[in-house]
C-alpha cells in the first residue's frame, strides 16, 4: 500500500496532519494537531514519547494527554516517533540519536513556525530527551513528565532558562518519587514540582487528572 503522506511540508499544516520530517537518519513520522481558531496562541510544543525500546510510541496515552492539554490551552503541537519507532527509519541510539531526532522536527518547526514561541515536554525518556535539548534551544516552556532520574545522567543537566514543570505521581513503581523530589531539591534553579496523589507511572485512572493541571499550570506561561 503506498504512503501519500508528505516529507517536510514546507508550512505549519493548519489543521491535524500527519507526515514526516527529514531526520539525522532517516524519515521519522509526526503528527501535527492544531487549536481551535479563536484558542490559538503564538507557540508550539513538541512532545516526545517514552522508551521505544519497552513499547513508548507518540500514541502513547500519556503524551496524547500532554498533547491534548496543551491544545486546548492554544498551542500548536507535534508529536513524533523516535528512530526505529512506528514508521520512522533508523534504530534506537541510546538517547543520542533520539536528542539529534528531536532538534530535526524542532528545526522544521521553527522554519514553518519562527515567530512562535518554542515549547518541549516529554514523558518518561521523553522527558530525559527533552531536559536535554532544553540545554541549548531557546526553549520558552519546559513539561517534563515521570522523569527517570535514576536511569539517566540527569546530574550532569543543568536548569534551562526557562519556566519548568515537573510531574510525578506518588505511586510511581517505574521512577522513584523519592528520587524525582532529591532531584529537584539539589538543583539550583528549581522548576516547579507537582507530586500527583494516588498516581502510577502510566497515570491509570487518573489521565483527565493530568489534563487539568497541566492546563492550569501552564496559564500564566501562555504568550
Amino acid at each position: 500500500m503506498s504512503d501519500n503522506r508528505q516529507t517536510d511540508p514546507a508550512g505549519f499544516p493548519a489543521e491535524q496532519c500527519e507526515f514526516f520530517v527529514t531526520g539525522p537518519v532517516g524519515r521519522l513520522e509526526s503528527i501535527v494537531d492544531v487549536p481551535e481558531t479563536e484558542l490559538a496562541r503564538s507557540a508550539t510544543v513538541v512532545v516526545a514519547h517514552p522508551h521505544p525500546q519497552h513499547g513508548g510510541t507518540m500514541r502513547n496515552k500519556v503524551v496524547t494527554i500532554i498533547e491534548r492539554a496543551l491544545r486546548e490551552s492554544g498551542l500548536r503541537t507535534v508529536r513524533f516517533n523516535f528512530r526505529g519507532t512506528g514508521d520512522s527509519e533508523g534504530e534506537f541510539d541510546d538517547g543520542d540519536g533520539e536528542l539529534a531526532d528531536l532538534l530535526a522536527v524542532v528545526e522544521w518547526v521553527r522554519r514553518t513556525r519562527p515567530d512562535d514561541d518554542l515549547w518541549l515536554a516529554g514523558f518518561s525518556f521523553g522527558a530525559w530527551i527533552s531536559l536535554r535539548a532544553a540545554q541549548t534551544l531557546p526553549v520558552r516552556m519546559l513539561i517534563t513528565i515521570a522523569p527517570p532520574v535514576e536511569r539517566y545522567g540527569f546530574n550532569e543537566l543543568v536548569s534551562p532558562n526557562c519556566p519548568w514543570l515537573v510531574v510525578q505521581g506518588d505511586e510511581d513503581d517505574v521512577v522513584s518519587p523519592r528520587a524525582v523530589i532529591d532531584w529537584v531539591e539539589g538543583l539550583d534553579r528549581k522548576p516547579q514540582l507537582v507530586v500527583m496523589e494516588g498516581s502510577g507511572h502510566f497515570f491509570h485512572r487518573r489521565l483527565m487528572d493530568l489534563r487539568g493541571l497541566l492546563k492550569n499550570a501552564v496559564q500564566n506561561q501562555l504568550p
